[in-house]
């Protein structure tokens, strides 16, 4: 019983929306591979059924559904259980950091965004080189390779740092993870696997900017200006701009780039208002407020985040033992002395007459 109440307890103690998405990506991919493999092996052909649950980008307009149920598809079993061991322990982790609403909206708008660009580039592709039976028709998305990619940023935002061992030997730093995984996209879609591996770039882009400057926050800490239960808009440290995705020598080309998009498209209002510290680059600042500052103040926002995390979790182990404390003994009687007591040394003044009087 003990073998067995560990997963359970584990699947009780997972919040809703990650509990939902598990299921809902085990049964879609399960059956999925059932039915294809069924009608394949049945019918001799492709079974119809993949043109309205995967994203096919010269069908989409027909069945705009797969947009987002192409997410929780996985034809192959192996990309089925990769999902399973890094994707729903992740979304677990950051469902309790963030809360609900806001876990939704990092799946929708990672997944969903990264899908229409894809969409849209393979409309350029067939426009530019013609051949749309391979563009539009040949070519499916699924699978949560995009989400994967924008959890790593997440990851790499609020503990960069922390080293992990992967397959027993490799150790990393938790901020290469993203560029490792862009750089094996990058890999698959040179050798012509563009789908379903493109995605990886869509997710690292789109994830990076919605933690940057869309996602809401509300600190339990103290703020980059020091106040307490403010709500900001993204993470605009020195530490997380784009800037520093990229080795240290291209940062000065390609700040000054960064910059000249940031402030254009600040003023055109596609992102929140910015403070003159937030530039994109790091390649400048204003007086009085150079990096070394930015980065200490992101680390010491950071630092407090987690140990208000760590304060909340402790406090909820608190309260769940509290109903299995033993009795504490009540105090004593204020007029009560105690056996351990130290008595009081006489003062210098005072007299053996004085003394005896008072007796």
């Amino acid at each position: 019983m003990a073998l067995l109440s560990t997963p359970l307890d584990t699947f009780n103690s997972t919040p809703p929306v990650t509990k939902a998405f598990a299921i809902t990506l085990l049964v879609a991919s399960l059956g999925y591979q059932y039915a294809s493999f069924t009608a394949t092996h049945t019918e001799g052909k492709t079974p119809l059924h993949l043109e309205w649950l995967l994203l096919y980008p010269g069908w989409w307009i027909y069945n705009p559904w797969t947009i987002v149920t192409c997410v929780v598809v996985e034809p192959s079993i192996f990309a089925l259980i990769g999902s399973l061991i890094f994707t729903i322990p992740s979304l677990r982790y950051f469902e309790r950091l963030w809360g609900t609403v806001e876990t939704i909206k990092f799946i929708l708008i990672t997944t969903v965004v990264s899908n229409l660009i894809s969409l849209a580039v393979n409309y350029i592709e067939s426009f530019i080189f013609g051949y749309p039976e391979v563009f539009l028709y040949g070519m499916a998305y699924y699978g949560t390779m995009a989400l994967q990619a924008a959890l790593l940023v997440a990851f790499t935002q609020i503990i960069p740092e922390h080293q992990v061992q992967l397959f027993g030997f490799i150790k990393a730093r938790v901020k290469r993870l993203p560029m490792a995984y862009v750089g094996i996209s990058n890999v698959m879609c040179i050798l012509g696997l563009q789908s379903p591996w493109i995605l990886i770039q869509w997710g690292w882009l789109v994830g990076w900017g919605y933690l940057r400057f869309y996602k809401k926050t509300s600190a339990d800490g103290a703020t980059l200006n020091g106040t307490i239960g403010a709500e900001t808009w993204g993470d605009r440290s020195e530490t997380f701009a784009f800037v520093h995705w990229f080795p240290p020598l291209v940062h000065g080309p390609l700040g000054k780039v960064c910059d000249f998009v940031y402030d254009n498209v600040a003023r055109l209002k596609i992102i929140p208002g910015h403070s003159a510290t937030d530039a994109e680059g790091g390649s400048y600042m204003p007086l009085g407020t150079g990096p070394g500052n930015t980065r200490a103040e992101a680390e010491r926002r950071r630092a407090m985040a987690l140990k208000a995390l760590d304060q909340r979790m402790a406090n909820n182990a608190a309260s769940n033992a509290s109903g299995s404390r033993p009795p504490q003994p009540e105090p004593p009687a204020p007029g009560h002395k105690r056996s351990g007591s130290v008595p009081k040394r006489p003062t210098e003044t005072s007299s053996p007459t004085s003394g005896q009087g008072q007796s």
